[in-house]
């Protein structure tokens, strides 16, 4: 895993909504310490390492993991759910998977799915509670 400072914009284009980069610097599809592991471990298994025509060719990221589609907004017209992962027109139906996360990161997005759903959940009373257990926010 490497981490970067960076954020990204959502957007309308001709094809629907849409994400780029908008602060920071981007991700790349190459990591040089990913490389030299895949390296060191296919002379263990005799095996060769590779990578996908797209990632070498053109230099995007890919990931196995399946991403977007629920994506952060304002409101309803800029996505399906809030900051707090709650479902826009609907009253406790949250999502917290990989729908949530709107681009490739460029990295395994499994610690950022974990963090994203842990914040969620911790806006959420226990059963019987009365209060906040955290910042709520109404769709």
């Amino acid at each position: 895993m490497s981490t970067i400072d960076s954020t990204l914009r959502l957007s309308s284009g001709w094809f629907g909504l849409r994400s780029a980069k908008d602060q920071g610097e981007a991700p790349t599809a190459f990591i040089p310490e990913a490389k030299a592991l895949a390296e060191r471990y296919a002379k263990i298994v005799n095996g060769k390492p590779m990578v996908l025509l797209s990632e070498t060719l053109l230099g995007i990221p890919t990931t196995a993991h399946i991403l977007g589609g629920s994506v952060m907004g304002r409101d309803r017209d800029q996505g399906v759910i809030n900051t707090r992962n709650r479902v826009f027109g609907y009253q406790n139906l949250y999502v917290c998977d990989g729908s949530m996360i709107s681009a490739n990161p460029g990295v395994n997005p499994s610690l950022t799915i974990t963090a994203i759903t842990e914040r969620a959940m911790s806006g959420i009373r226990p059963k019987g509670a009365t209060g906040s257990a955290g910042r709520s926010e109404s769709n």
